[in-house]
């Protein structure tokens, strides 16, 4: 095995590991932006509004998820059954306090939370929302791009790479950004429709 060999093996070792460390990264951030969307409230009921909610439960904070079961009986209802009846009170305190502006109703067994239909102006202002997070994600996505271009570049100069290399290094990482950029603006458009579906 000559030099050459090993060296090119090499090259082609530290571009790999950086692309697919840029790829975990980006999928994790648009990961991050999907699960943001589920908070945002639209004209249904789901799970995904209250699960992550925290309840003081004997005087630590956990997530409403670890404490109850969730059922959509209605696509305007959301029927939160506490594991233990004892925490029914907690669940419906943290409900109450949190931002989604429903009154719970607790029946001594399950807490009931009935959502009103957004009015238009809600539902561009939830617009608005769901627009800044996908945006956040975006930013995060060309800055994990920009972090992993430094690192190749570096490698470059440093002549662990070659200039061929670090081109073709670069637009795969071109396109990689440009289809996760691509899942949050489909997810985006879902979310929007989603929202603005009376």
């Amino acid at each position: 095995m000559t030099a050459g060999t090993v060296t090119h093996r090499y090259a082609v070792r530290v571009t790999e590991a950086t692309i697919l460390d840029a790829i975990e990264k980006m999928e994790k951030a648009v990961e991050h932006v999907q699960a943001q969307f589920t908070t945002v409230r639209t004209g249904r009921a789901t799970p995904a509004l209250v699960e992550r909610l925290t309840v003081e439960y004997y005087g630590s904070h956990v997530s409403l998820q670890q404490l109850a079961g969730f059922q959509v009986p209605e696509a305007r209802q959301l029927v939160v059954k506490p594991h233990d009846s004892g925490t029914l009170a907690a669940i419906e305190k943290a409900i109450r306090d949190s931002d989604l502006g429903v009154n719970p109703s607790n029946d001594g067994v399950v807490i009931r939370l009935n959502f009103p239909a957004l009015t238009e102006q809600r539902r561009k202002e939830f617009v608005k929302v769901v627009k800044s997070l996908a945006e956040d994600g975006r930013i995060a996505v060309r800055n994990i791009r920009r972090d992993a271009r430094k690192h190749l570049e570096a490698a470059e100069k440093s002549s662990e790479i070659s200039a061929d290399q670090l081109e073709r290094a670069e637009k795969e990482l071109e396109k990689i950004t440009h289809d996760q950029v691509d899942l949050i603006d489909k997810a985006l458009g879902r979310k929007e429709q989603e929202l603005l579906e009376v």
